[in-house]
């Protein structure tokens, strides 16, 4: 028996939209920094990292001032998630770990749902893990993952964390520089080596978590090499979107 309406295409019920909305078909809205260097598949910021549309607002003129929770940027991500909003999107994601200074106030103050830090994956990672085990995390900064960060994308107790900063390997400076340049193999290796140093380190390393949204593209060949679960900025935003866009099972019985 096929499970499934085939009688018709079109939705019988008239459709309304706000009068300010000009384009259709996309469920995310991410809300960029304004930073100069190459976007690699994979990254948050590369649309071809999705198997479905996103909207992006760039905010213009605000870049890595997030590293030091500037206070000031709070009033640009929330103009720029109404911008999204306003264009139809249904729920709002961020693409810097770092955005999460400013989470509370921003769902908060957005419609809809609102998730600016792959860091607020971390409870639910940690619940998924037996006690014993801990959540290694590779981050563009680590001075900048304060316990502040961490409270504000519901991490209370950072006891289970084990951090590894990005800031000293020689091409991720390119991204920190924002140099306009990037040798992605050569950011591969350096990673690579970054995550298997800290889980010879922390052997109790149970998963892993990319912070930085410039390192998914690199997700695959760490856990080959780690040979644990690896978390990042795109298992946030595929996930999220499987949430606001369901859709109906078609098969057979």
């Amino acid at each position: 028996m096929y499970l499934g309406n085939w009688d018709q295409n079109q939705p019988d019920e008239t459709i309304v939209v706000r009068r300010s909305r000009s384009i259709g078909g996309a469920a995310i809205g991410i809300l960029v920094l304004d930073l100069w260097y190459p976007l690699i598949p994979g990254n948050v910021a590369n649309a071809s990292t999705f198997d479905f549309p996103v909207l992006y607002w760039v905010l213009q003129g605000r870049g890595l001032e997030v590293l030091e929770a500037e206070p000031s940027l709070l009033e640009a991500v929330v103009a720029g998630g109404e911008e999204l909003v306003r264009q139809g999107v249904r729920a709002i994601v961020g693409s810097c770990g770092y955005l999460g200074f400013y989470q509370r106030e921003a769902a908060d103050a957005l419609e809809v749902p609102t998730f600016l830090s792959s860091l607020l994956q971390v409870p639910m990672i940690l619940a998924s893990l037996g006690p014993s085990k801990r959540l290694g995390i590779l981050c563009a900064t680590s001075r900048s993952l304060s316990p502040e960060l961490l409270r504000a994308c519901g991490v209370d107790d950072g006891s289970r964390l084990v951090i590894a900063g990005a800031e000293e390997l020689p091409e991720f400076q390119n991204i920190l520089r924002c140099t306009g340049s990037l040798n992605s193999c050569a950011l591969e290796r350096e990673l690579g080596g970054l995550a298997v140093d800290l889980l010879s380190r922390h052997p109790d390393i149970g998963a892993l978590l990319l912070e930085c949204s410039d390192m998914p593209p690199y997700a695959w060949s760490i856990q080959r090499r780690l040979q644990v679960p690896v978390f990042d900025y795109t298992t946030m935003v595929n996930w999220v979107y499987r949430a606001v866009v369901q859709k109906p099972y078609t098969g057979i019985i």
